[in-house]
């Protein structure tokens, strides 16, 4: 796996948690299912009991 890159690939929130881009999304290639909060496919894959009003 490359090494991902801070500001490019994922940025940390205010929360400290990391949050990947929709770069990194899109060159993943798919919809993981997990609702990332970048999702450039529309959360095609996110169960419908795990979507929530802001997705």
């Amino acid at each position: 796996m490359p090494q991902l890159i801070e500001g490019i690939d994922y940025y940390v929130n205010e929360e400290g948690l990391v949050v990947l881009t929709e770069k990194f999304l899109l060159d993943r290639g798919y919809c993981c299912g997990n609702g990332c909060k970048h999702c450039p496919y529309g959360h095609e894959n996110v169960p419908g009991d795990k979507k929530c009003d802001n997705m």
